[in-house]
């Protein structure tokens, strides 16, 4: 049974996590979080690595006793290290540490001072207002914990994108193999790319059904068989996804991946076109009277409304069908178009790579250009770059720009903004740069008010070529901060700044109301992973997957340019 590399990911990420709340060594504890992160970010198996032999230490962030406790992970499923941080400590203070606004130190504070275990247990004490005596604590406290653990209810059961790509594409792969086997993909909210997954709905059409499902229950992550069918079975996988095997007719083939991908208002406004026309609409196909009149393919669906194709990443009723059927859908940036990354990060600050190993990469995948965009000097848990660090690391820029063609390394840097919307290093020296990312990385309680008065005043600066991550949330960690995205938005069209879209799947900052809104004011976007080693690079895929659910066009983005034109795009006087 293969172990997935999100297992192993999330077993060192664990480790991390109590580690940090026992207050164990820093060093120590951001060594397992960059183990998990290396191994959670691959598009290999660590699993079939480990059975062909392969060197484990050749990964960054990887020394030999991490090596060692990956092997022990593939070969047994577990780790007795985790195991006995559990015993000592218990999930529940992990789960506890993940709530918006409450870190290691004050679940340390909780567990030692108010026996607090859980998140059940956290509710309970808040209700009773029994945190507020604690240092660091109040009713504001209360209150915002209790929120985020109501918000938590409603999704913690939803799996990020990586995770759920992974188990698609294995099951998908494993499956293939089936003699039979005509049409097979996953739909739901998978396909149209949201950012996080309830669980997988798979459609097939096979001449040999039985032999389908029984080699789908068969397969050798499945946890727990829900249900067995002819034409439907569902499967728990070792993850905690559920995943839904349909088996449908060649000929309502396209009505069912209409259907079950969503989303239920899309599914629902199609099904009012099909009622004025006098026809009935389903899962099966579109009908007129009995007869089935499309079903085969979704254009033949759409087509027989009236609509041109939409695209998946847009069917949430925001607007789609309309734009439909006046042929105004936009022709959605497809990952082919993107020219290189405007965001990324060396082992000259918290990277893993040189600058000269990211660059490689960064040609491998045919791209024209790599801006390395250290953090500044204020992010120290980072080792943020000084003026002086900054300097000496664009002479190593210049080196490998000599050495290596085909693909140009940008001067950049990823500077923070301080409270009051000054930047961490002097404007003589951004000015300096080919391009300044500006990020927001501490002081997310400030007002909304407050909070958008230190990002528009940062945007002024006359030196900021991009905002980073511009609502600053980590997916089910930490919310948006409060701030007025209109207002921030206008004056990066004013000052000719472009903004974000984080293609990190933790982050996928903007959502897709900003992209749109950033398109309707005729701002940039800027598609960056914030790769933190060669293989976070592809994390474009998840970007661009944000992009399209936000109706961007190639013109709509940054980094879909020459390095010529994006020069020209982003030129600061």
């Amino acid at each position: 049974m293969a172990v997935l590399n999100t297992e192993i990911a999330d077993t060192f990420s664990r480790i991390a996590d109590l580690l940090d709340i026992r207050g164990e060594n820093p060093y120590r504890v951001r060594a397992y979080r960059s183990a998990a992160r290396t191994i959670g970010g691959l598009s290999e198996n660590v699993s079939d690595m480990v059975e062909s032999g392969e060197n484990l230490t050749s990964l960054p962030g990887i020394g030999k006793d991490l090596a060692e406790k990956a092997r022990t992970i593939v070969r047994t499923g577990a780790l007795p290290q985790l195991e006995k941080l559990r015993e000592e400590g218990g999930d529940g203070l992990i789960e506890m540490m993940h709530l918006p606004g409450v870190g290691p130190k004050k679940v340390k504070a909780l567990h030692n001072k108010l026996d607090i275990s859980s998140i059940e247990e956290l509710e309970h004490a808040a209700r009773e207002q029994r945190l507020r005596i604690l240092d660091g604590f109040g009713e504001k406290t209360e209150r915002a914990i209790l929120g985020a653990i109501a918000r938590r209810k409603t999704t913690n059961q939803r799996a990020k994108l990586p995770v759920a790509r992974q188990a698609a594409e294995q099951i998908v792969r494993y499956l293939k193999k089936q003699k039979g086997l005509e049409k097979i993909a996953v739909a739901g909210s998978f396909r149209r790319q949201v950012e996080t997954v309830g669980d997988l709905d798979i459609l097939a059409t096979c001449s040999r059904a039985d032999a389908l499902m029984e080699r789908f229950v068969s397969f050798e992550d499945v946890e727990k068989i829900i249900a067995k069918g002819t034409t439907k079975s569902s499967i728990w996988l070792r993850s905690g996804l559920q995943v839904d095997l349909r088996i449908v007719p060649k000929q309502g083939y396209g009505a069912a991946l209409h259907y079950f991908t969503g989303s239920k208002a899309h599914n629902i406004a199609t099904r009012k076109i099909a009622a004025k026309k006098k026809m009935k609409m389903n899962e099966y196909g579109v009908y007129k009277g009995n007869e089935r009149v499309a079903g085969r393919t979704e254009k033949e669906v759409y087509a027989k409304l009236g609509l041109r194709y939409i695209e998946p990443e847009l069917r949430e009723d925001t607007g789609e069908i309309d734009a439909a059927r006046k042929g105004q859908l936009p022709v959605l940036v497809d990952i082919e178009q993107i020219r290189g990354d405007l965001h990324a990060h060396s082992e000259d600050s918290d990277g893993k790579h040189t600058i000269e190993e990211m660059a490689r990469a960064a040609r491998e995948k045919g791209y024209e250009y790599l801006a390395i965009t250290d953090h500044s000097k204020r992010v120290r848990v980072a080792h943020g770059l000084d003026a002086q660090r900054l300097q000496e690391q664009w002479k190593v820029i210049e080196m490998v720009n000599k050495q290596l063609k085909g693909t140009t390394v940008l001067r950049g840097i990823e500077v923070d903004v301080l409270e009051d919307g000054t930047l961490d290093l002097p404007k003589r020296l951004l000015h300096d740069l080919d391009i300044v990312v500006a990020a927001v990385h501490s002081k997310f309680r400030l007002s909304s008010a407050k909070q958008t008065e230190r990002i528009v005043r940062a945007m002024g600066s006359g030196t900021v070529s991009i905002l980073a991550h511009p609502t600053g949330r980590l997916i089910g960690e930490r919310w948006p901060y409060e701030c007025d995205m209109e207002r921030i938005v206008k004056s990066a069209r004013d000052e000719g700044c472009a903004l974000e879209l984080n293609a990190h799947p933790d982050r996928l900052d903007l959502a897709p109301r900003y992209c749109r809104m950033a398109k309707e004011f005729g701002v940039n976007i800027a598609v960056s992973t914030d790769a933190h080693s060669t293989s976070d690079l592809a994390y474009m895929t998840y970007g661009i997957g944000q992009a399209r659910r936000g109706w961007l066009e190639a013109g709509d983005v940054l980094n879909t340019r020459g390095i010529d034109e994006l020069m020209r795009s982003i030129e600061k006087t």
